[in-house]
């Protein structure tokens, strides 16, 4: 799997961070108990998605600054040694999404 850098959300020893795949984009974020295709990453973590794309799994905003997604946990070796991922992290690979906003105008 290869991994591009997108960017990080840090805060007192959080290291959610989000990464560019050849299939989609791996999200690094907190484990969810009893749920090891979940995480939970802050809200602000999602500015540094590329643009015009969005992430291709549904988010559950929690109602505290985070959002908890779903997706296929990362198991490439090679990967999880470049995400130097803590113990309390987990990360998981969603597709990448085209962002489609109710304000954007149709083409003629």
């Amino acid at each position: 799997m290869l991994l591009r850098f997108l960017g990080k959300n840090t805060n007192h020893g959080g290291s959610p961070t989000l990464w560019a795949t050849d299939h989609g984009y791996a999200v690094q974020g907190w484990k969810v108990d009893g749920h090891p295709n979940q995480v939970e990453i802050p809200h602000p973590l999602l500015g540094f998605l590329e643009p015009g794309t969005c992430l291709g799994s549904l988010l559950h905003d929690t109602g505290h600054g985070t959002f908890i997604l779903s997706g296929k946990p990362i198991t490439d070796p090679e990967a999880l040694a470049q995400m130097n991922i803590p113990d309390h992290e987990a990360s998981v690979e969603v597709p990448i999404a085209q962002e489609i906003r109710p304000d954007a105008t149709t083409a003629r």
